[in-house]
């Protein structure tokens, strides 16, 4: 077994380096703790969980709550992506994650009580729903937390700029020539649905282009079959949208299905532009224009967010709102 003796050994520097250096002091250079790091990474090195919680007085995990419904989740790419990207900052900072059971419901125990039963240093939330009590009663605790995709809550948050990605995608269209626009959201009681269709009105009162209630549907929390069956509503309408901004890629695959079985083409008969460039966006036919958010950036300002208050062992309540960017490809073309 490699200890911190052969890791001084191999880097030439003292054990007493080689242990801050695992544990994150600030004392170590970048440069030093680098070299330790790759060392480590090189000779396989482990470090003894236990001595490691005596020595620093923590468990050296992270508790990770996520709503599974409507495939929301672990089962979808964006959140998937959010994920890795965490997990691959929080573990070089040597932290592991503890999944919350979705079974604890069940067993009339709250994700709060089992995290602080497990011990975690801190708490991620994604993408939950703000309302739901069980998350409040985390965001409200002692425990260092950092949500992820919500807005002015009692913590740190980290969020695309949804906002301004609505507006880009309506300024995008409007370009195109386009002024029957419609707008598939996500569920307004869910932040990121909220903030895209203040995004869809801003761009709107920008183009000075009227919003017909008829043109905004509901397409619910962002599934495939919940975006076909809203773009087949507006499909129903007598006078049908140009262009459609939809909350989601999944909603916007989903919309294009429907379109695509009534006969109609994309985009000569009606554009689409979806939201989060999944990589299925880019295989899809006719590939999908889309505004995508930086998932890697997400997930590394939250573990860096979540690590820092660990470190100070203290909550902040601080934002940080993710630029977004318009990706365009085949699934808009301009109004003849």
């Amino acid at each position: 077994m490699v200890t911190i003796y052969d890791l001084a050994k191999k880097t030439g520097v003292s054990s007493t380096t080689v242990s801050k250096a695992l544990n994150n002091y600030a004392d170590v250079s970048p440069k030093t703790k680098q070299k330790i790091l790759d060392a480590a990474a090189e000779m396989g090195y482990l470090p003894n969980a236990h001595a490691q919680s005596l020595s620093t007085k923590k468990s050296w995990t992270i508790g990770v709550m996520f709503a599974e419904d409507n495939e929301v989740g672990m089962k979808h790419p964006f959140f998937n992506a959010i994920i890795e990207s965490f997990r691959k900052y929080v573990e070089r900072e040597g932290y592991d994650l503890i999944f919350a059971s979705r079974n604890l419901r069940k067993r009339d125990t709250s994700y709060l009580e089992h995290f602080l039963y497990r011990a975690v240093d801190g708490i991620v939330v994604i993408c939950s729903d703000p309302n739901d009590p069980q998350v409040q009663e985390m965001i409200n605790s002692h425990v260092p937390i950092v949500v992820i995709d919500m807005t002015k809550q009692n913590c740190s948050v980290v969020y695309s700029d949804n906002i301004e990605g609505g507006r880009l995608a309506v300024n995008y269209l409007h370009s195109l020539g386009h002024t029957k626009i419609a707008h598939i959201s996500g569920d307004p009681g869910i932040d990121a649905g909220a903030q895209r269709i203040k995004g869809f009105k801003k761009g709107m009162k920008e183009a000075g282009l009227p919003i017909r209630k008829e043109f905004v549907v509901n397409g619910g929390f962002f599934s495939i079959e919940e975006g076909k069956k809203a773009m087949n509503t507006l499909l129903s309408l007598q006078d049908l949208p140009t262009a459609v901004f939809v909350s989601g890629d999944h909603m916007a695959i989903g919309a294009m299905e429907a379109i695509k079985e009534k006969g109609l083409r994309i985009p000569e008969d009606i554009s689409i532009i979806g939201y989060d460039d999944i990589d299925m966006a880019s295989y899809v036919t006719p590939k999908l224009t889309t505004v995508r958010q930086d998932t890697d950036k997400i997930g590394e300002r939250a573990g860096g967010m979540l690590i820092k208050q660990m470190d100070l062992k203290k909550k902040l309540k601080t934002t940080d709102i993710i630029p977004v960017e318009l990706i365009i490809r085949e699934s808009c073309t301009s109004i003849k």
